[in-house]
């Protein structure tokens, strides 16, 4: 169903159960073990891929518009648009590209014939929109608390960015986040240091709310994956397609490209052996540009050469993770 317009007596009531919101999240995650702390790891497996990929992608690779399938396309849009503050770029009866400052963020997708996502599968684990500062930020928090306060799922300071997450209503994962500054990222023989300290979503509103926000543009920071194996993913992401490996947690890697903490994660938190992905709802595809066109061919020769099926078609190469999430890369830079 569609949320309920928010109405002025509202925001108050609607701060507070954010409050609450984030003990029982923090336990709860606590608890499940799934907060942790990313360190540079130092084996020599990580190491040997981190080098071997090292720059095969160019340093101002980015992330671009990620699909969602829906079977209820209404409440989504409601959800991005009236909660998270997205504009409707374009939008037909089963299709809607949402974004910011005419760039694509979001694409839903309408297909009621597709079995529900869930967590046990390949998939996504959760878009990340990337905020240029803590005022743009705190002001989307701050709208939230207020039209969808029940769709906060937790917090942490990464030590490289402030984050906060959600899960919007088909249960997609969404985070919200700004970059700290990167002068103050920690690396080590090329992997990042990433911790996960408390951050009070309400604290971080009333310091940032009144200050002036960016005028820069607001992306897709991020892609957060659910895959069935981790060495199978490395073998994927990281020596055929191209990126970094630039951190690693117990059950999870960390992937960029031009020094950036992270473009890509796969975890296996809750998919570990998860086979071919089924075509469910949830993530239709990710979009990485990688703004030249040498790039875009060399990533062809690497997955020719790694025996891996793609179709390249005007420039928008298209290729299945070993578990059936489905890339897009370009050879375009973002919008």
């Amino acid at each position: 169903m569609p949320h309920t317009p928010a109405t002025s007596a509202r925001p108050k009531r609607s701060r507070a159960l954010i409050i609450t919101a984030i003990a029982i999240a923090v336990a709860a995650l606590a608890a499940a073990g799934i907060w942790w702390g990313v360190t540079a790891a130092s084996s020599a497996n990580t190491a040997a891929s981190a080098q071997s990929a090292a720059r095969a992608l160019p340093d101002d690779t980015s992330m671009g518009a990620v699909e969602l399938v829906t079977a209820s396309l209404a409440p989504m849009q409601e959800y991005y648009v009236n909660a998270v503050g997205l504009d409707v770029l374009d939008a037909s009866s089963t299709q809607v590209s949402l974004g910011r400052d005419d760039a694509e963020l979001i694409t839903l997708t309408l297909d009621d014939g597709r079995p529900v996502d869930t967590a046990t599968q390949a998939g996504l684990y959760h878009s990340a929109i990337l905020y240029p500062d803590s005022p743009s930020l705190a002001r989307v928090l701050s709208h939230i608390a207020t039209a969808a306060p029940e769709s906060y799922s937790g917090s942490a300071d990464h030590s490289v960015s402030l984050a906060f997450y959600f899960t919007d209503p088909d249960g997609n994962g969404l985070e919200l986040y700004t970059d700290t500054p990167e002068d103050t990222w920690v690396w080590n023989d090329g992997l990042v240091t990433m911790g996960a300290a408390p951050l009070d979503p309400n604290v971080f509103i009333q310091e940032h709310l009144g200050q002036t926000p960016s005028t820069e543009d607001t992306v897709m920071g991020h892609v957060h994956l659910r895959v069935g194996n981790l060495n199978d993913a490395r073998a994927f992401y990281a020596d055929t397609l191209g990126f970094d490996v630039t951190a690693e947690s117990d059950g999870a890697l960390f992937y960029s490209a031009g020094g950036y903490h992270h473009h890509l994660a796969t975890n296996t938190w809750m998919s570990d052996g998860a086979g071919d992905r089924p075509k469910a709802q949830g993530l239709g595809h990710f979009t990485v540009h990688l703004g030249d066109d040498a790039a875009l061919a060399a990533v062809a020769d690497r997955l020719e050469a790694a025996q891996v099926a793609f179709t390249n078609d005007a420039g928008q190469l298209t290729v299945d993770d070993p578990w059936g999430n489905t890339i897009r890369l370009l050879g375009t830079p973002a919008a």
